[in-house]
């Protein structure tokens, strides 16, 4: 009877044991769960506010206000700008030329000085040649040219007529007959008529 009993003491001692060891992990799974519970994706929990339809056009009115705002201040830069580079260019626009022809004036200056040393007409008639097709060449730099007479066609766009020459013959009927003043193009630009005898 004793080592009965000694049995089923130690059995009792198991069993408390064992429910002991049940009753911790059932609490230990609860505070788990909880703890699960209490860290919930807060992005899933709340939801985003709506912004107010009148905070967004006020904002939007806002930005167009600045970028109309910056557009004006720079097109105001850009038109003062313009007007200086525009009166600067009326003011020294003829610089490129006036640089071109300074060396033809110094050679005019050179032969006026050696003209008087010299009563040779060929060699001062040789020095103005040169002096002019020096010229031409500065001027063609710059981009003017001579307009062709040289039976040429009478053309209104280049000719000016100030004579009609009759009895010329049909061959010669509507064409430069004589130039009477050179005419002159820039940059294919017509600065000055060619004034022309032109045949009838």
């Amino acid at each position: 009877m004793k080592e009965e009993k000694k049995i089923n003491t130690e059995e009792t001692e198991n069993l408390e044991d064992t429910v002991q060891e049940e009753t911790v992990d059932n609490t230990e799974n609860t505070e788990n769960s909880e703890e699960t519970e209490g860290t919930e994706n807060p992005e899933d929990t709340e939801t985003p506010e709506e912004k107010d339809p009148l905070e967004v056009a006020l904002e939007e009115i806002k930005q167009l206000k600045d970028q109309l705002l910056y557009k004006v201040a720079e097109f105001d830069n850009y038109r003062k700008r313009t007007l200086k580079e525009k009166a600067e260019l009326i003011l020294n626009g003829g610089e490129k030329a006036i640089s071109a022809i300074l060396p033809v004036i110094d050679d005019m200056e050179r032969a006026i000085e050696n003209g008087s040393k010299t009563d040779d007409p060929a060699v001062l008639r040789e020095g103005m040649d040169l002096i002019y097709q020096k010229f031409i060449k500065s001027l063609e730099g710059l981009g003017v040219k001579k307009i062709e007479t040289t039976d040429a066609d009478f053309n209104t766009d280049m000719h000016e007529a100030v004579a009609m020459v009759p009895g010329m013959g049909d061959d010669k009927k509507g064409k430069v007959i004589d130039c009477l003043q050179t005419g002159y193009q820039l940059n294919d630009k017509v600065i000055r008529h060619a004034k022309v005898a032109v045949g009838q």
